[in-house]
């Protein structure tokens, strides 16, 4: 595993992320989502990525417990808040980030996180209320960091303006070889501005790995076949044409002994304003083949002849 530094922050965090969205949400399968957690730090990352609403909690209580026992200086953690707790429970403003930290320290079993995130732009309230609430939770000792995830550049840029306040580290986009849209602005101001990419999607949601096929059924293990993953899913990502383009890539990975998953990886590492990618897994084996992504060196032009390849599907 290889490690980054997270935008102008002293954090050092591994290439590779683990994320909590999808096999943590069930607490009925909590055993082998902290056997995930387990074989994630054996295999060397450090960075753990979840938020309130996977859930509603509960992603954050397993994991929690999943990390109980280790030293506190052995991982980073990260949340996010934003997305409806309840009826009333959602949003940006003060009193939703003071209620919000403090509840996620509580399921988390912790003092402090090392990253806070703001999981969307809450354009119902002031973005000065949201900073200066932000910079309080640091200055009070529960939040390392801060950070925000799919916020609009403009309002990205207006709150690295405003005084007095903390400075987002983090910048939490979808990126991957068929989502390339933070390349066009958003990197070049997070470069600008000390603040890293920890991508989410990295794998365009499991197409990139290669185990959707054009012309065949979805399998049933997929996330495509999932009933509460299709509201999600990026229909354009399963149509012939893209599935035929992705099946090219396999033969690109295989020159530099990649899977296709790792290959896809391994592209969106390339970018250097990028500190991580986040990946999930519902099976400890799912770990090891996404940490070999980790470090390799690919030729250019192999990412360049990818680019090319879905350069009108992404």
């Amino acid at each position: 595993m290889k490690y980054r530094k997270l935008g102008s922050s002293d954090l050092i965090v591994s290439e590779i992320a683990f994320g909590s969205w999808l096999t943590f949400s069930d607490s009925a399968r909590k055993a082998r989502a902290i056997a995930c957690v387990h074989r994630a730090l054996e295999r060397g990352i450090t960075l753990f990525d979840t938020a309130n609403v996977y859930g509603r909690g509960t992603a954050e209580r397993v994991l929690g417990e999943a990390l109980t026992g280790l030293k506190r200086d052995s991982f980073v953690l990260a949340t996010k808040l934003f997305f409806p707790m309840n009826d009333s429970d959602r949003g940006l403003s003060r009193a939703q980030i003071f209620k919000q930290i403090d509840a996620s320290l509580e399921r988390l079993k912790l003092s402090h996180v090392d990253l806070y995130q703001c999981h969307r732009y809450d354009a119902q309230t002031p973005l000065e209320e949201t900073m200066q609430a932000l910079s309080e939770v640091v200055r009070a000792g529960k939040a390392r960091y801060i950070g925000f995830s799919e916020w609009p550049v403009d309002r990205v840029a207006a709150a690295l303006a405003l005084p007095g306040v903390e400075k987002f580290v983090s910048s939490q986009p979808q990126y991957s070889l068929l989502h390339r849209a933070p390349e066009r602005a958003l990197f070049p101001l997070c470069a600008r501005s000390g603040i890293s990419q920890i991508v989410w999607s990295p794998l365009a949601q499991g197409v990139l790995t290669g185990k959707y096929l054009p012309g065949a059924p979805v399998p049933a293990d997929a996330r495509a076949a999932d009933e509460s993953m299709k509201g999600f899913f990026e229909p354009a990502w399963l149509t012939p044409r893209t599935l035929a383009a992705v099946q090219t890539l396999n033969a690109l990975a295989a020159q530099v002994q990649l899977t296709p998953a790792q290959f896809a990886l391994a592209w969106v590492l390339r970018q250097p304003n990028v500190a991580a990618a986040i990946v999930g897994a519902s099976r400890p084996e799912q770990i090891d083949e996404n940490v070999a992504a980790s470090g390799r060196d690919v030729p250019a032009e192999l990412f360049t002849q990818a680019e090319g390849i879905l350069a009108d599907l992404a």
